[in-house]
């Protein structure tokens, strides 16, 4: 027999988190899955000084387990590891299956399913991760202020990124794989009017140095197919975000690049009545952990709002 909820919640990150909070509050009872990574990307994140509330900083993982448990004290049901791998958004009634293979009915659904950054596949990277470099120049380039740094891509991400650096680092390097810059004009003439910023064509980093700490990058140009190393302080990896909606493709409205779209600017509102998107499924340009507990507070009132009007009590 199925379980029946009148809010269900896919995904725990400061959205879904914020939204179980809301909803709960408001005695929706909500369902919450974490999915694999419970907690999301702030899970990798070490230093997260920009949160509020948190004048001395907080861990990633700590600031998570602070909104986990502020969740679990209104009532809201967390099955953690657990992953939603199918949906059905046919009726006025959702229905979801789990990994383990639950079925779950839901009047409200909310998706709070988050965003993978993209990387560029190196051992070096993956073991450096958090100690230099960073997909996020808004969230750890305070930690490097007045030292040497990379960014790496060459859309508009890695040019902001690049961008924002430049107020806070003396030399910022930009690693662009082709000849050109995919960025915006105005984004390019940004960089290009930079006098601290040195772009470097045709080049991918073939290895990134440093025991315990960033040190250095082996670059290497992909015309001549000539080596050089830099010492720098930090990599910032600008190349893009996946948002994690790939189970929503048959359903969900989203733009070309999968990140989810609202169906009312200024609501959480999808185009399936009932359903609610929030946090960096639907944000390709804040993605930051207080702008996602804010579509997850928007999101849990819509989904309050949703079922008065549908007389669901």
């Amino acid at each position: 027999m199925a379980k029946h909820t009148k809010c269900l919640i896919i995904g725990s990150g400061p959205a879904g988190y914020t939204a179980a909070i809301y909803a709960s509050r408001a005695g929706l009872n909500p369902v919450l899955y974490t999915g694999s990574e419970p907690g999301g990307q702030l899970m990798i994140t070490t230093e997260v000084e920009n949160f509020p509330g948190y004048p001395d900083g907080v861990v990633g993982p700590a600031l998570m387990e602070d909104l986990r448990r502020q969740a679990e004290r209104f009532g809201t049901e967390i099955n953690i590891g657990v992953l939603i791998e199918k949906v059905d958004f046919t009726g006025p009634v959702h229905k979801v299956w789990t990994d383990a293979g639950e079925e779950v009915h839901a009047d409200t659904v909310i998706i709070a399913t988050g965003a993978s950054a993209k990387w560029l596949g190196l051992p070096s990277e993956q073991r450096l991760t958090n100690h230099g470099v960073s997909a996020c120049a808004v969230c750890d380039g305070f930690f490097f202020r007045g030292k040497t740094v990379a960014v790496v891509g060459g859309g508009d991400t890695a040019c902001e990124e690049a961008s924002y650096l430049s107020k806070l680092c003396p030399t910022v390097h930009l690693f662009v794989r082709k000849n050109e810059l995919r960025a915006s004009k105005i984004m390019q003439d940004r960089i290009f009017k930079s006098t601290n910023i040195t772009v470097h064509w045709n080049t991918q980093i073939d290895e990134i140095l440093g025991e315990d700490h960033v040190s250095g990058v082996r670059i290497l140009n992909n015309k001549t197919n000539e080596k050089a190393e830099l010492n720098l302080d930090a990599v910032f990896v600008a190349i893009g975000h996946k948002p994690n909606t790939d189970i929503f493709n048959d359903w969900i409205t989203m733009d070309e690049t999968g990140y989810i779209t609202v169906a009312h600017p200024g609501t959480s509102k999808t185009n399936i009545p009932g359903v609610f998107a929030s946090g960096d499924a639907a944000d390709k340009i804040y993605r930051q952990a207080v702008t996602a507990a804010g579509t997850g507070c928007m999101a849990a009132l819509d989904a309050e709002r949703y079922l008065t009007e549908m007389g669901i009590h």
